[in-house]
């Protein structure tokens, strides 16, 4: 059983497709640029909004940093809670509390809005240490957010061959999975949130589960 587990949250822990996906339609709008069909804008769940606007829609980093922020107009008082936990979550996260395991929380999601979200779903008391991002635009790749994390729960030193034996680094998408392999975590990724078809096995995955009961089964029987 690993010791130690991260988790992203969009994608992992929710469902919060509505919510991020209206708000970037809102602030794509703003920018006078129309996409009508929010499904097409799913891509922004889990990288960084800012280097995804840029990427995307070829924005300056000052555009797209502007663009962040006619985003969090919409989304603070609105697309924060237009979310949902997935099904069996908040009882994986009850049994590995019961079972010993520090938990924490590696998101780039702004971490005033990751606390907001916890505490809406009555799950924030089974984390140790809850990381995202700042509001600013600091630490927010994923190396950078499971540094943190493994830095407050005191298991950064540890050699990579300890951290590979005793913490993994759960998400949906590849950038979980490449902060886990920047700093020798196991990395497992979840294939009910999302990641196009191949990125987690192509990113290089130690394990892949497809629902919450396998990613229970995994973490606790290993």
């Amino acid at each position: 059983m690993f010791q130690y587990c991260l988790f992203d949250l969009d994608g992992t822990l929710t469902d919060p497709r509505e919510g991020i996906t209206k708000s970037v339609q809102y602030a794509l709008r703003k920018q006078g640029i129309e996409e009508p069909d929010i499904t097409k804008l799913e891509f922004f769940i889990g990288p960084p909004l800012r280097d995804t606007f840029m990427s995307a829609y070829g924005m300056t980093r000052e555009k797209a940093e502007e663009t962040v922020a006619f985003y969090r107009e919409r989304f603070a008082p609105i697309g924060v809670l237009e979310n949902k936990v997935y099904e069996g979550i908040p009882k994986l996260l009850r049994t590995l509390f019961e079972n010993g395991v520090k938990i924490a929380i590696a998101s780039s999601k702004p971490t005033v809005f990751v606390n907001q979200i916890l505490e809406h779903f009555e799950i924030k008391q089974y984390f140790t240490v809850i990381v995202g991002s700042e509001l600013d635009g600091r630490r927010d790749t994923k190396e950078e957010v499971v540094e943190e994390a493994l830095r407050q729960l005191g298991i950064l030193e540890m050699s990579e061959s300890e951290k590979k034996s005793c913490c993994a680094m759960i998400g949906d998408r590849k950038f979980d999975i490449q902060g886990a392999k920047a700093h020798g975590l196991t990395g497992v990724g979840v294939g009910f949130g999302f990641a196009e078809e191949g990125e987690l096995k192509e990113e290089g995955a130690d394990y892949i589960v497809e629902t919450v009961a396998e990613l229970e089964e995994l973490l606790l029987s290993r």
